[in-house]
């Protein structure tokens, strides 16, 4: 049964939470403008030895040998990621917002910043990443 009474409005669709679907009332906002290329894989490990270390200090894990057990790889890789916490704080943020890949390789190696994060002195790091980085903008400029 109608009366006759008819409303319209724009509806759209969004994905929620564990990929739920939502339906949102208005338009659909604008896609953002996202770059092409992918996140390094340097900047992905810097993340989640963060993330390592974020869970044994809030005691969600015992240790970082639990760690390794979870994540089915040895502890001695467990180490090398979580050592990229020794690096000095504005080259982990350097890594962390480094541009993103275009291509197949990425311009800063994991082996690199390893040798890097062996190094205790923040000011030697610093020199270490500053040629580091110059190594890796003169191979893009060829």
């Amino acid at each position: 049964m109608s009366d006759g009474i008819t409303l319209e409005f724009d509806v759209h669709f969004s994905t929620g939470r564990c990929g739920q679907r939502m339906l949102n009332s208005g338009e659909e906002p604008e896609p953002l403008a996202n770059g092409t290329g992918r996140v390094p894989r340097i900047a992905r490990l810097m993340a989640l030895a963060i993330r390592f270390d974020d869970l044994v200090r809030t005691g969600e894990v015992a240790d970082f040998a639990e760690i390794a057990a979870l994540g089915q790889v040895t502890r001695a890789r467990v180490s090398q990621i979580t050592n990229l916490l020794n690096l000095a704080p504005d080259i982990q943020q350097a890594i962390l917002f480094h541009p993103l890949v275009v291509g197949d390789r990425d311009a800063v190696s994991e082996r690199a910043v390893r040798v890097i994060a062996g190094e205790l002195d923040w000011e030697v790091q610093r020199t270490h990443w500053n040629r580091v980085k110059q190594a890796c903008s003169s191979q893009t400029t060829r």
